[in-house]
């Protein structure tokens, strides 16, 4: 990604960007939650179906995507698909930042996401989340992942 020229959008902490696009690809392909296809295909599209938000730093280190579809689990609301920061700034204020869009977005509706205690590089998992005002609600009984939630009516941000 050409860094010098979003270094001169000051005061921007995302910029929304389409699903499949290189850049955000390859952070994507860098996270634990990578689906890796048995027979090596990579999908040009990598969110997954539903409406989406999918959002760069203007630096390029970071990326957030927001999905709205029917849950397997039969979870309510908008998920975080991904979160990934590669030194764009605090984790926490990314993720303040990414709810607001989201609230603007999807006014009313709960937002969660699921953390993998076990591919995560941290004594706590979720911490960013957590900084950022999310609580954890659950776990999920297949993959005993954690499920992290904010609610429309918080003011955690």
């Amino acid at each position: 990604m050409q860094e010098s020229l979003f270094q001169s959008m000051p005061g921007i902490t995302w910029l929304s960007v389409r699903d499949g696009n290189p850049h955000a690809r390859a952070l994507f392909d860098k996270h634990y939650s990578r689906y890796i296809y048995a027979d090596g295909r990579k999908p040009k599209l990598f969110i997954g179906p539903g409406e989406k938000m999918v959002l760069m730093t203007p630096c390029g280190r970071a990326l957030f995507a927001w999905r709205k579809f029917r849950s397997m689990d039969h979870q309510e609301g908008v998920n975080c698909a991904i979160f990934r920061n590669e030194g764009a700034g605090t984790s926490s204020e990314l993720i303040r930042a990414a709810v607001e869009l989201a609230k603007e977005r999807w006014p009313g509706d709960r937002l969660y996401t699921y953390v993998n205690p076990r591919a995560v590089v941290s004594a706590n998992p979720g911490f960013c989340f957590k900084m950022a005002g999310w609580r954890q609600c659950g776990v999920t009984k297949k993959r005993n992942l954690l499920i992290f939630e904010f609610l429309p009516d918080q003011t955690g941000t």
